[in-house]
C-alpha cells in the first residue's frame, strides 16, 4: 500500500512540474550521525544537487518526495542555502534530521523530474527523472558512522581529444573506515534503468580506480555539439562511495555527476608524480608539489583531503604557495602531526591543478599519507633463573590498549625501517610470544610458557604498542640476553651404535660454570632422562643415570633400539639443602639425528630430522666402503642428500654427521653428532614418462595410424613394450586393445575400423613392469561422411536394386566399381516422398535399403522423382555431430 501511495504522489508530482522540471544536473545524499548517545540513532541528511540556473521555473525551495528508506513514506526537505556558480550552474542543498527505530540497512533516495535537456549518453534526457541513494547501514557491533565526505562537485569539464580526470575528493571522517569506489549506470524513475543509457567511451577508455577515485576518460573524441551556445557536450555518469570497517560493508553514496566536454585546443595542467608516503606521529612531514601548464595558462593549485578539515583533523595540515600566478607552480605541504593522528587506515590527500583558460582544464594527483604510532623508545632484557626478564620505556602517545612482544634467537642484523614499516615483519625472523596486561603495564617475563629458555642462546627482542583502533607502532630498538650458565647445557646425543636391542647413545653437556654455590651448596646431583621420539613427551630417569661429580658431564645410554627412532635426553641438576637434594635446573631437550631413505630408480634420497637446542650449520653424509668402513661422500647445509648412480638391488648404508655450535663461548665447539646407521636398496619404482602420441586416420583404409615417441630417448633407459589403449571419448573407459613388444616400435595402425573417431593412449612398460601413470590422451575425430545416390533400379535383375548410401553419386557406379560405403554413421532419420508429399517410406537403419516400394501397401512405387530428408548422426568424441542432407532420388525400373 505504501508503495501505490508513493507512485501517486510521484506521478503527481511529476504533473505539475513537468513543465518546468529540466533542469537537474548532478547531485548526491550525506548523511552525518548526531545523536546524543550510541543508542540515539539520529542522522542529518543533506541532499546536494546541481541545477541549470536559467531554468528559474523549475527551481526548488523544497524537495517533496525524499524518502529515509523505500518502507517508509516521503519526506519533504527544505533548502538551507542556494549558490549561483559560473557556467549555468546552481549548487542547492537541502538538510533533514531523521531517528530510525533500530538497526538495519536504509536506502536514502529520491527522484526529482527531470534531467536537463540534450545529455548525450541519456537518450531523451528531458523526459528522464533524476534520481540519487545513498545507503546507511546501522550495524551496533560496529558502531555508529557517518557517510563519505567529498571535497570536489560533482560537475567537471574537459576538451575533446584529452584525457579527462576527476575525482571527488573524498575522505571518511571515522578514523576506522577505508573506502572504495564503483562505476554504475544513472538511475531513472525510483532507481530504475534508463533505456538506452550508456557510458560515454568503451569500457578500456572510460575507467573508474577502484582505490583512489580516480574517473579517467581517455580521450573524450569528436562529436557535434548538444549545446550550441557552448560549443561542447554534456555527459552524465554515476558511481558509488562504499564504506567499510573491519572488511564489512558500511554503507555507501551515489554520484551522480555531469561531465562538459568541450570543443577546445588547450592542454590540462601536469601535476608532478607523488608517491605514497608515511610519517612518525609527532613528526612534521614536507614535500613539495609542482604543476606545469604548457600551454602557458597560469596555474591555481588546491589541495584536499582528510588532513585539511579541522573539524576531522585538529592540528590539521597546510598548503603553503612558494611560486603563484604562473605557468608553473609550486606549494609545499606541511603537516605537523600529533598522536591523535594515529589511525590503521591511511589518509587520501589530492592536489589539483586548474588552467586559468576557459573552460578550466585540471590534473589531479593523490597521495595517501600513513601516520604511524612510535615506538617504545627503549627496552632491556635481563636473565632471571630460566627466563628473561623484560623491561620498556612507555611509548610516547597514550591510548595504548597493551604491548606485543616479539622473540628471535640472535640480532636482527639489518634495520627495520620505521615508520613505513610499523609492527614487526615476518622476514625478521621475529615471532609474536605474547602481550602484556595492559596499556600501563611494561614488563613482560619469558620463560617460554613454562618450559624454561635455554642456556647458551641469545634471546632478542622487540616490543610495540597497540591501540585501541588496531594501530600497530613501529618496533623498539631491539635487546638481548641470554641465561646465566648455572644449570647443565646438552651438547651431545651420539649414536654410538645401531641396533634393535643393543644400540648405544652418548649423552654429553657442559657443566654449570656460573653456579652460585653458596646459594645453592652441593653435594650434587645430575640426573639423565630419556624419552623415545622426538620432543620428549614422556620422560623417565635412566635407571643408572645418576652421577655425583659436578664435573662428570658424560654418559653412555647402552641396550636400547637406535634403529627403529630416534631418542630425547635432558638432564636435571640437583643441590643438597638440609640433607635433601633440590631441583636447579635442566637443559634444554637434544635428540639423536634419525636418518630415513627413500629408494627410487638408481638413487637413494636420504632425509634426517632433528631436534637441538643448538645449531647445526652442516651435515657431513657417510657411505659405506666396500671394506665396511663408512668415507664422506658429500656435505651438506639442509637435511637433504640425494646418492645417484646407484645400481638397482644392491645395498648401500650410510649415516649423517652433524656440526654446530652455541651462540657464547665456553662450548665445545664445534659439537658433533651423528645419527643411526641406515641402509637401503635403490629400487626401480619410477613410471616410464608418457610418450608423446599423434594419431592420424586413413579414411579410405578405415583405420587410424598412431606415432609415438620412445621414452628411452629423453626420461627413461629401460622400457621394454608399450600397451595401447582405446576409448570412445576422452572422459570414456578406456580398453586395452593391443601391445607393442619392441621399444623402437613407435607405429602402430588400428585396423578394420567401423568408425575412425575415438580416443588413445599409449603407455610405456619398463623392464619391472612400472606402466606409465596417466598416459597423453590423444583423439581423432574425423572421417564424416554420407553420401546418398541420385537414382537406382529396384527391376529384380540383381543390380542396383536398393537405395543404400554411397561416397559416389551415381547409383550405378555403386554396383560397377564397389564404392566404399559411408563413414563413422552412428544413426540416421530418413524420410523419403513422392511428388503429393506422401510417405512412402522412412527407416532409422543406416544402410537404407529401400526396395522401391511403398511402407503402407508393400507396393512398387510408379517410376519418377521422390523426395528424402535425412538426418544423419556421426560418432563424435565430444559433442553430437549432425547433418541434414534433402535431395531427389529417380526411380527406375528399366
Amino acid at each position: 500500500m505504501m508503495k501505490i501511495i508513493r507512485y501517486i504522489i510521484i506521478f503527481f508530482l511529476i504533473s505539475l512540474k513537468i513543465v518546468y522540471a529540466t533542469h537537474n544536473r548532478a547531485g548526491q545524499i550525506t548523511y552525518k550521525w548526531i545523536g546524543q548517545n550510541q543508542a540515539e540513532l539520529k542522522y542529518e541528511v543533506t541532499i546536494t544537487t546541481f541545477t541549470k540556473t536559467t531554468s528559474n521555473q523549475a527551481d526548488r525551495p523544497t524537495l517533496d518526495s525524499v524518502y529515509f528508506d523505500f518502507n517508509l513514506p516521503p519526506e519533504i526537505f527544505v533548502r538551507t542555502s542556494k549558490i549561483d556558480l559560473p557556467n549555468n550552474i546552481s549548487k542547492n542543498i537541502y538538510v533533514k534530521e531523521h531517528t530510525y527505530p533500530g538497526p538495519g540497512t536504509f536506502v536514502i533516495h529520491f527522484t526529482d523530474p527531470n534531467r536537463n535537456a540534450d545529455v548525450v549518453n541519456i537518450p531523451n534526457s528531458v523526459s528522464v527523472p533524476f534520481y540519487i541513494e545513498s545507503i546507511l547501514v546501522i550495524n551496533p557491533f560496529l558502531g555508529n558512522n557517518n557517510s563519505p565526505l567529498t571535497t570536489y562537485d560533482p560537475i567537471d569539464q574537459g576538451c575533446v581529444n584529452r584525457i579527462f580526470i576527476h575525482n571527488p575528493g573524498a575522505f571518511d571522517p571515522d578514523p576506522n573506515d577505508s573506502l572504495s569506489y564503483e562505476l554504475v549506470e544513472c538511475s531513472g524513475d525510483n532507481g530504475s534503468p534508463i533505456p538506452g543509457f550508456t557510458f560515454p567511451s568503451a569500457s578500456q577508455s572510460f575507467t573508474l580506480n577502484p582505490v583512489t577515485g580516480d574517473l579517467i576518460w581517455d580521450s573524450p573524441q569528436p562529436h557535434s555539439p548538444s549545446i550550441p551556445s557552448c560549443d561542447c557536450n554534456e555527459y552524465n555518469v554515476a558511481f558509488n562511495i562504499l564504506q567499510w570497517r573491519n572488511g564489512i560493508f558500511l554503507g555507501s553514496i551515489r554520484r551522480d555527476m555531469q561531465i562538459v566536454i568541450n570543443n577546445c585546443t588547450d592542454f590540462p595542467p601536469i601535476i608532478d608524480v607523488i608517491n605514497d608516503t608515511c610519517v612518525l606521529a609527532g613528526d612534521t612531514l614536507r614535500f613539495n608539489i609542482t604543476a606545469t601548464d604548457i600551454d602557458q595558462d597560469k596555474i591555481i593549485l588546491t589541495s584536499s583531503g582528510g588532513p585539511f578539515d579541522p573539524n576531522l583533523v585538529p592540528d590539521p595540515a597546510i598548503m603553503i604557495p612558494l611560486i603563484k600566478d604562473n605557468d608553473t607552480v609550486v606549494s609545499e605541504f606541511i603537516w605537523a602531526t600529533e598522536c591523535h593522528h594515529i589511525r590503521p587506515q591511511p589518509y587520501y590527500v589530492q592536489f589539483k591543478a586548474a588552467s586559468g583558460s576557459s573552460p578550466t582544464l585540471v590534473d589531479l594527483k593523490g597521495t595517501f599519507i600513513y601516520v604511524i604510532a612510535p615506538p617504545p623508545p627503549a627496552a632491556t632484557a635481563v636473565p632471571n633463573g630460566s627466563g628473561i626478564d623484560l623491561q620498556w620505556t612507555s611509548a610516547p602517545c597514550g591510548n595504548i590498549v597493551h604491548y606485543n612482544i616479539y622473540r628471535r634467537n640472535g640480532l636482527y642484523p639489518d634495520t627495520i625501517p620505521c615508520p613505513c614499516e610499523n609492527g614487526v615483519p615476518d622476514y625478521s625472523g621475529y615471532s609474536l610470544i605474547g602481550t602484556s596486561l595492559n596499556g600501563l603495564d611494561t614488563t613482560f617475563f619469558d620463560n617460554n610458557n613454562g618450559q624454561g629458555l635455554t642456556i647458551g642462546i641469545e634471546y632478542c627482542y622487540l616490543i610495540t604498542a597497540i591501540y585501541s583502533d588496531s594501530s600497530e607502532s613501529c618496533a623498539s630498538p631491539q635487546t638481548c640476553a641470554s641465561l646465566k650458565k648455572d644449570a647443565p647445557v646438552i651438547t651431545h646425543a651420539d649414536v654410538r651404535f645401531t641396533d634393535n636391542i643393543n644400540g648405544s647413545v652418548f649423552i654429553g653437556w657442559s657443566k654449570p660454570t656460573e653456579l652460585d654455590t653458596i646459594q645453592f651448596p652441593g653435594p650434587y646431583e645430575y640426573r639423565i632422562y630419556r624419552s623415545p621420539g622426538f620432543f620428549g613427551g614422556s620422560f623417565s630417569v635412566i635407571p643408572i643415570g645418576t652421577l655425583n661429580n659436578l664435573n662428570d658431564t658424560l654418559f653412555i645410554d647402552t641396550l636400547i633400539d637406535t634403529k627403529s627412532g630416534p631418542w630425547s635426553y635432558k638432564i636435571e641438576l640437583y643441590y643438597t639443602n638440609n640433607s635433601t637434594f633440590v631441583f636447579k635446573g635442566q637443559t634444554g631437550v637434544g635428540a639423536t639425528i634419525f636418518l630415513s631413505i627413500s629408494p627410487t630408480d638408481n638413487k637413494l634420497n636420504l632425509s634426517w630430522q632433528e631436534h637441538v637446542p643448538w645449531t647445526n650449520v652442516r651435515y657431513d653424509v657417510f657411505k659405506q666402503n666396500t671394506f665396511l668402513g663408512f668415507d664422506s661422500i658429500a656435505s651438506v647445509n639442509t637435511p637433504f642428500f640425494s646418492d645417484t648412480g646407484l645400481v638397482n638391488g644392491n645395498e648401500y648404508c650410510y649415516y649423517i654427521r652433524s656440526s654446530g655450535s652455541y651462540a657464547f663461548n665456553g662450548f665445545i665447539d664445534p659439537i658433533i653428532n651423528r645419527s643411526q646407521r641406515n641402509c637401503s636398496i635403490p629400487i626401480d619404482n619410477v613410471h616410464p614418462c608418457s610418450p608423446n602420441l599423434s594419431v592420424y586416420s586413413f579414411c579410405s583404409d578405415n583405420q587410424n595410424q598412431l606415432i609415438w615417441t620412445n621414452p628411452n630417448n629423453t626420461c627413461a633407459d629401460d622400457v621394454l613394450k608399450y600397451y595401447i589403449y582405446f576409448g570412445s571419448s576422452g572422459e570414456s573407459n578406456f580398453e586395452l586393445i593391443d601391445s607393442v613388444l619392441s621399444p623402437t616400435d613407435t607405429v602402430y595402425f588400428h585396423t578394420g575400423l567401423s568408425r575412425l573417431s575415438g580416443c588413445y593412449k599409449v603407455s610405456a612398460v619398463d623392464s619391472v613392469g612400472n606402466e606409465t601413470i596417466d598416459p597423453e590422451i590423444t583423439c581423432v575425430d574425423t572421417c564424416r561422411q554420407y553420401v546418398l545416390p541420385s537414382a537406382f533400379t529396384p527391376d529384380g535383375d540383381g543390380r542396383n536394386d536398393l537405395f543404400h548410401p554411397c561416397d559416389t553419386t551415381t547409383a550405378l557406379e555403386l554396383q560397377l566399381k564397389n564404392c566404399p560405403p559411408y563413414k563413422n554413421v552412428q544413426s540416421i532419420e530418413m524420410k523419403i516422398f513422392n511428388r503429393w508429399g506422401n510417405i512412402v517410406f522412412e527407416t532409422n537403419d543406416k544402410d537404407i535399403n529401400w526396395d522401391g516400394k511403398n511402407k503402407y501397401t508393400n507396393t512398387d512405387c510408379s517410376e519418377g522423382v521422390y523426395f528424402y530428408t535425412c538426418k544423419v548422426y556421426f560418432y563424435s568424441v565430444k559433442n553430437e555431430q549432425s547433418l541434414k542432407l534433402n535431395g531427389t532420388i529417380q526411380l527406375i525400373r528399366k
